[in-house]
């Protein structure tokens, strides 16, 4: 490990050489070559840096920026590397990366020697592998943990930047926790770099000529961490999904401000399986425990954040309208927690974006009581923030951006003028050029947020960027959501296969059952036989019925293919689960 002279803060190696042999991966710090470990080809030990000179010459050498972990398969480790990085900006001074590029090395030699049936699950494993390494959204520092908010590194204790980063990281936002545990084993602490999956979005403003750094930082939690339809509401234990925590940071002239807000899934058991229908019905579950879920969840927010106001954005009418009644009769006995129940498409329709001033009156009081963090350059605590808004909507993504951003909006007038940049009157929406800025990192915030959830970019995103909709957003929008239902029936399944490996919800082992032995109906796919059905017979129907007038014989071929065609829709709407990618390695809670 490398500790910086200047500030005794924990460095990371940021440039690593990886060298190719036979039998073994070797990685070593390019600024210190004798610091280094090796992995073994057949068997995927781990080993301290061996004497090159008795290694023999490297078949390959390439560089790499880091280490993100191992996984152990079926047959053998797989060892990622960071293969390209992008700096982005900087958090409290120290640089900020995006992964750009990820490879899987594989030490699976032993492979030679597995079954047929463990080279068939081998082998859809290393397809998860592949989705994993495309995993969008991935930020990380070699100087600095970024899963920490200012608030919580301020009041940690003297000595706490100087520990491996691994160990300075809230685990809930380490997207890579499970694949660093053998390296933690080891000790490798100047290789272990924890990854944070969310949003890093920086701007430079001028404010009235008081140069500033704004931050959009969004943490995404990996305790229950999946895709839009196979990760809703919450497990047994009150973890939900898409549950992120957003940090608003303003440096200005020696000050740092930051606001903190919440999302996540309505913490109730429900779940919404993909059916090839465009809308899938949303069920609420009857559970026992239904109670100690929504209490634990909110112990647990109270605990790291003070009183909760719970925002619910979710329409009062049809599924979504049911889910919000169950949540609201959960919600009455809580402590801590004051529950806000705002339908945001019955009163801001598609470009009312200026009503949301009802829901602001509503929570005014309490949320600037709550407050937000401000510092100065001597590290003195000004102002604490006291409380966290929660807010969510179906899928926590679209309504719930356009509402985060309006509060954080309300936020930063009330911290510049606390700071004496702005007087009683004046407010961002004055200042066209910064308030551009600030409307661009929310809205890119959200398409980032919603990639990694849904696949697609958010909609409504021109409201955040513009205040109102757009044809072009409008339009942009439409793609989305045709983007999000063929995702969602046909790709997501494997998708979320990939995230509970990668997570270490689901663990591979001999001793288990293989998941992927094709044995029912269900593990088939027929899309593309009854697709094809499907097109040709609306194109045959639809012939014959233009020649029909000219014979009896064409008018009975028009009504048999109308029937196949019919009877081909109805097995389809039937059995519209079977035909969508489903996940094979977990269950829905």
């Amino acid at each position: 490990m490398e500790i910086g002279s200047s500030s005794g803060n924990f460095k990371l190696y940021d440039q690593l050489e990886l060298l190719e042999y036979q039998d073994k991966f070797v990685i070593k710090a390019v600024e210190s070559p004798d610091q280094g470990f090796s992995i073994c080809r057949l068997e995927g030990n781990i080993e301290p840096l061996p004497d090159e000179s008795s290694s023999g010459k490297p078949s390959k050498i390439s560089t790499i920026y880091g280490v993100a972990g191992t996984i152990r398969l079926l047959a053998g480790i797989y060892v990622l590397v960071i293969t390209s990085r992008k700096e982005v900006g900087s958090f409290l001074g120290y640089p900020v990366y995006r992964v750009e590029s990820m490879k899987f090395l594989a030490c699976n030699e032993a492979l030679r020697y597995s079954n047929s049936q463990e080279k068939r699950d081998e082998a859809y494993f290393m397809t998860l592998l592949k989705t994993v390494e495309a995993t969008p959204g991935l930020y990380y520092s070699y100087e600095t943990d970024i899963t920490l908010n200012l608030q919580r590194r301020c009041k940690l204790m003297e000595g706490w930047m100087s520990k491996p980063i691994w160990k300075q990281a809230d685990p809930r936002f380490v997207w890579n926790k499970h694949l660093l545990e053998e390296l933690i084993e080891y000790k490798l602490d100047g290789f272990i770099i924890p990854l944070l999956q969310g949003s890093f979005q920086v701007a430079q403003l001028k404010l009235k000529n008081s140069p500033a750094t704004f931050i959009l930082l969004s943490r995404k939690c990996t305790r229950r961490l999946g895709t839009r339809m196979w990760r809703r509401g919450a497990n047994l234990e009150g973890d939900t999904a898409n549950f992120i925590e957003t940090e608003q940071l303003l440096e200005l002239e020696g000050f740092r401000c930051s606001l903190l807000q919440i999302r996540g899934s309505i913490p109730l058991l429900w779940e919404q399986i993909v059916d090839l229908s465009y809308k899938p019905q949303l069920r609420v579950i009857n559970h026992e425990q239904t109670p100690e879920v929504v209490e634990r969840h909110f112990h647990d927010l109270f605990q790291r954040y003070g009183e909760t106001i719970a925002l619910d954005l979710l329409n009062k009418h049809g599924d979504e309208g049911q889910l919000s009644a169950a949540y609201s009769a959960e919600m009455q006995t809580l402590p801590n927690v004051r529950y806000v129940s705002f339908d945001f498409h019955h009163v801001c329709g598609n470009s009312n974006f200026d009503n949301l001033h009802i829901l602001y009156g509503q929570i005014s009081e309490e949320f600037e009581k709550q407050g937000y963090f401000l510092v100065d350059t001597d590290g003195n605590i000004l102002e604490e923030q006291k409380g966290i808004i929660r807010s969510n909507c179906i899928d926590c993504l679209d309504r719930t951006n356009v509402t985060q951003s309006y509060l954080a909006q309300k936020s930063l007038n009330i911290q510049l003028q606390r700071i004496g940049v702005f007087t009683s009157t004046e407010c961002i929406s004055m200042f066209a050029e910064d308030y551009g800025k600030f409307r661009t990192l929310w809205a890119e915030q959200g398409d980032e947020i919603s990639l990694e959830y849904t696949g697609t970019h958010a909609l409504k995103g021109d409201l955040v960027r513009y205040g109102k909709q757009t044809v072009a957003g409008l339009l942009k929008d439409g793609m989305s959501a045709l983007s999000r239902y063929y995702l969602n029936n046909f790709h997501d399944g494997i998708r979320q296969d990939a995230l509970d490996l990668v997570s270490g919800r689901y663990t591979v082992s001999r001793n288990n059952p293989s998941p992927f032995q094709l044995n029912s109906f269900e593990s088939f796919s027929y899309l593309p036989v009854a697709s094809a059905l499907l097109i040709g017979g609306l194109t045959v129907t639809t012939f014959t019925i233009q020649q029909a007038g000219r014979n009896a014989q064409q008018y009975v071929s028009s009504v048999v293919w109308a029937g196949v065609t019919a009877g081909v829709m109805a097995l389809m709407k039937a059995n519209g689960r079977q035909f969508c990618s489903r996940p094979r390695l977990c269950g829905l809670l």
